[in-house]
């Protein structure tokens, strides 16, 4: 009776171990299977990686395909082989880019010391004149500074407001400028005026703008400059003002803006005898304000027609 107990427990024993073995098993088939899914869904051509401090040491070589670069194909030395994979006449290219560079480089720091040299040769010939009356004009002021010198230009600023302007006169030579500080103290219309040094070079005129043919330097010399012009006086007005006091008006452009309070005019008259006249009516009233009356520098171009566009 003993005996079969005992190997009823030794057989209760064996199945339970087979069963445990077989839960075993199963649980290995189900992670094998979770781990073959996990890896197939991964790129089968990535490589494995490796850190780089656990990997070997690289060679650095070139491609097999890279071109070999032989400094003999571009002149580096005479009798060279031009069968490199480098491209000669891109290199050529490129060597001809940055010499033209270097030497346009070059042309420009010249001409810029070329014009600073002569910015500061024309201050040196140029002086200012302070507490100008406003009833002077550019001409009657070149007129009396010519006694110095040749007067190359002469530009009158200021607020037209302002009683009291100043101006700049440029002469041909250093002689002519120092001769012209002696004018200082000089009565011109109601103050004496204060001739010192320019520090700065006059602003030329735009060349575009400077007569070109002989026509238009015939233009220039019956054409007037006009300035303080009241706003509210229109065109008509400008005109009708200078054809009943100085003769007729062939052409006349009255220019303005929104920053000025007042406008600006060129007149040009049918006979330089008109033009001389005009410059006397400098100092009367036309409107509300007294206009000022120089030589223009430059012609009344006609307008240009511009065809509307579709």
């Amino acid at each position: 009776m003993a005996a079969v107990a005992e190997g009823s427990r030794a057989a209760s024993q064996a199945a339970s171990a087979a069963a445990a073995a077989a839960a075993k098993e199963s649980a290995y088939q189900k992670d094998v299977q979770k781990l073959v899914d996990l890896l197939s869904n991964l790129n089968p051509a990535a490589r494995e990686f490796v850190p780089s401090s656990a990997a070997p040491p690289s060679k650095k070589a070139l491609s097999a395909d890279a071109p070999v670069f032989d400094y003999c194909s571009i002149g580096g030395a005479n009798g060279g082989s031009r069968d490199s994979g480098v491209d000669s006449t891109y290199i050529g290219n490129q060597q001809h880019k940055m010499r033209s560079g270097y030497i346009n480089h070059g042309r420009r720091r010249m001409n810029e010391r070329a014009r600073r040299a002569d910015r500061e040769d024309s201050i040196r010939r140029t002086v200012y004149v302070s507490e100008l009356d406003h009833t002077v004009t550019e001409e009657r002021l070149a007129d009396i500074f010519a006694n110095c010198g040749q007067v190359v230009d002469c530009r009158i600023c200021g607020d037209p407001h302002s009683v009291l302007r100043f101006a700049f006169i440029e002469f041909s030579d250093e002689e002519g400028a120092r001769a012209a500080l002696n004018l200082g103290g000089t009565m011109l219309g109601f103050y004496p005026v204060r001739v010192l040094p320019s520090k700065t070079a006059i602003l030329p005129v735009n060349p575009k703008f400077l007569p070109r043919t002989e026509d238009e330097k015939e233009m220039v010399i019956r054409t007037i400059y006009c300035t303080n012009i009241d706003k509210k006086v229109t065109q008509l007005d400008v005109k009708s003002f200078f054809q009943e006091l100085c003769g007729e008006v062939s052409r006349l452009r009255l220019l303005g803006d929104n920053v000025h309070s007042t406008r600006i005019a060129f007149v040009e008259f049918v006979n330089a005898e008109g033009a001389i006249m005009a410059l006397n009516c400098s100092g009367m009233i036309l409107g509300t304000l007294p206009v000022r009356v120089s030589p223009s520098k430059t012609p009344v171009k006609p307008r240009i027609n511009r065809v509307p566009s579709n």
